[in-house]
């Protein structure tokens, strides 16, 4: 029989499981292996949303775990997004978002302006111009028409550059490498990946440990949260409901405030005895306890509040919680922190924290 608990319950939960409250991250692996991958498209929002876990954060932690010790990876995973996963992990991310295929469909190419023959080619060529070393964008461009021989390739590559570059990482044949002059390069994941395998895990063995992951930290949930994490809507429901079917002997029901959802049996009392959060926590743009909900959960983002904290080409504000829920957004502005609230939030407390990662920022 499923057991009942509420909404604040779950969030307090939450934050807990990803190092909120009480702030108890360790290393910076650690943290983003927790939080199942931190978004890292804008790169001073990755590096807080480690810093603001840690009860001691080290500056330049993150680019040694990426550049120096190769623990962390930074390409595109989850809802095509970039994202620091721990490059262990990244064998299953490939096996997963790989079997997707969506770029083999005509309407992606038509979409994209690139023909079917061009996306084989590029998919074809970039692995072998990267093997053993690192480009920048303009390298790799000119290293894979010198391995085709074919300079029509250029145009394809410069106009639906972004979008061909997330087939590779989703196939694990692409990843960022160590910057070099102020520019980006890219690398081959069996280069810059220690004990990269020969070969990928099924993508039902990635599927499980994603599943895993997930609820370990953004659970309780179901196959339909668990799928907008992980592409939007986007996998075959099939596959979805087999991998949640297969971990049933891990998993354990329950009902939060009537709607029934499943978390990992091994976290059923911790939550059953956890209280409802009191704490006041500011957290950065892009933030997995924000990303790893739905967007319509009004116990965690008041209907009201929805516009600015989720704005418009996808940005995600930095937000202030109160009790678990979504108080106010804040900005950094000029050494600064300008706080918009939209709910009561006790002063003391939010005044400690908002001094708190002032100095992370600082």
């Amino acid at each position: 029989m499923a057991i009942s608990v509420t909404w604040p319950q779950v969030l307090a939960w939450r934050l807990k499981r990803q190092f909120v409250a009480p702030v108890a991250g360790a290393d910076a692996v650690s943290v983003v292996r927790r939080l199942t991958g931190v978004q890292a498209q804008v790169a001073s929002s990755a590096r807080l949303a480690v810093a603001v876990r840690q009860a001691e954060p080290r500056r330049g932690e993150l680019d040694e775990a990426l550049w120096r010790d190769r623990t962390l990876v930074k390409t595109w995973t989850a809802r095509g997004t970039l994202h620091l996963v721990p490059a262990d992990e990244l064998p299953c991310y490939a096996a997963v978002l790989g079997s997707f295929r969506h770029w083999e469909k005509g309407s992606w190419q038509r979409g994209h302006g690139v023909t079917a023959d061009e996306v084989a080619a590029v998919l074809d060529a970039v692995p072998r111009a990267l093997a053993g070393r690192s480009l920048t964008r303009e390298e790799l461009v000119e290293a894979v028409i010198e391995v085709t021989g074919d300079a029509h390739l250029k145009e394809a590559l410069t106009s639906g550059w972004g979008a061909l570059l997330k087939p590779l990482s989703f196939l694990g044949e692409l990843c960022y490498g160590p910057p070099r002059e102020g520019k980006v390069t890219f690398a081959g994941p069996r280069d810059r990946v220690p004990g990269w395998p020969a070969a990928l895990p099924s993508a039902e063995e990635g599927g499980l440990t994603l599943v895993r992951s997930f609820l370990g930290a953004h659970g309780p949930g179901a196959p339909e949260t668990f799928d907008a994490w992980l592409y939007r809507g986007a996998a075959r429901k099939a596959t979805l409901r087999g991998w949640f079917r297969d971990l049933a002997p891990e998993l354990a029901e329950v009902e939060v405030e009537g709607r029934p959802m499943v978390m990992l049996a091994e976290h059923l009392d911790d939550l059953a005895a956890t209280a409802p959060a009191t704490g006041v926590h500011l957290l950065p743009g892009f933030d997995q306890y924000i990303l790893g909900a739905p967007r319509d959960l009004e116990p965690l983002l008041p209907k009201e509040a929805r516009a600015k904290v989720s704005r418009a080409a996808g940005w995600i504000s930095p937000v202030v919680v109160h009790r678990g829920r979504v108080a106010g957004v804040w900005e950094a502005r000029d050494g600064a922190i300008t706080l918009d609230l939209f709910e009561d939030v006790p002063s003391a407390p939010l005044k400690a924290e908002t001094e708190r990662v002032a100095g992370l920022l600082g």
